[in-house]
């Protein structure tokens, strides 16, 4: 599949690391340096804008590293890229960690992946089908 992309940061296009990697690395393209203290949320932009096509999405996942060494992960733990958006992909991030956080120009932040989606159309009914499981849920099958 081919997606369009608009690279304005002069780092290189997002890409796999190894063979076996569903996630694209994404690269922040900030001119000065950004801090982020403990708790704090921002915006890391990455100079990057995406045409993905119709049944397909980005999926801005945090970097694994990232969150257990120093606790930085996404403010809403996946982003959603539509389709129709057209503006900077930008990666909201937040600091969980109890150290401030530098991100320079390049750091790689956060990882895109693309997946395709299924539309829907509902079927409102009075009913549900039954489960063995049934309205179980939070921990009901174990810890």
């Amino acid at each position: 599949m081919n997606i369009k992309i608009v690279n304005k940061s002069n780092n290189p296009l997002p890409s796999y690391q190894t063979l076996g990697s569903s996630g694209m690395d994404l690269l922040s393209n900030n001119e000065t340096e950004i801090i982020v203290n403990p708790m704090e949320r921002t915006l890391v932009p990455t100079g990057i804008y995406l045409e993905i096509p119709v049944g397909y999405e980005g999926q801005v996942r945090a970097r694994s590293g990232l969150s257990i060494k120093n606790g930085i992960t996404l403010v809403n733990c996946v982003g959603t890229i539509d389709s129709d958006y057209r503006g900077e992909l930008r990666v909201p991030i937040i600091n969980l960690g109890s150290e401030p956080f530098k991100i320079v120009k390049g750091d790689r932040i956060a990882q895109l992946i693309i997946t395709k989606y299924e539309r829907i159309s509902w079927d409102q009914v009075d009913s549900v089908d039954e489960t063995d499981r049934g309205s179980g849920g939070f921990g009901s099958t174990g810890v």
